[in-house]
């Protein structure tokens, strides 16, 4: 199977009233995947907020092995992951 690769910057909630936090994610989805799809995909991942989705492109397999590296070292997003098991 072949792949394309994304980086889709989303607007997060829960960090207080009324805030929010922009976060860069680098997804990896089926080759014929168009941005509506990977649009739709992303808007229904845990914490992004309603219309949450502020831009999203196409990248290159290297420029997503370098932004999921820079993922994992994001706090914020390691927070989440822990949340989103706990409340599974």
């Amino acid at each position: 199977m072949e792949w394309s690769y994304w980086k889709v910057i989303m607007r997060y909630g829960h960090v207080g009233l009324r805030k929010e936090v922009s976060v860069a994610r680098h997804l990896i989805k089926p080759a014929d995947f168009t941005l509506l799809d990977v649009m739709t995909d992303a808007q229904h991942m845990p914490g992004v907020k309603a219309k949450g989705i502020l831009s999203a492109r196409r990248i290159t397999q290297e420029d997503y092995l370098v932004g999921s590296r820079e993922e994992a070292e994001n706090f914020y997003l390691q927070k989440l992951k822990t949340f989103s098991q706990m409340s599974s």
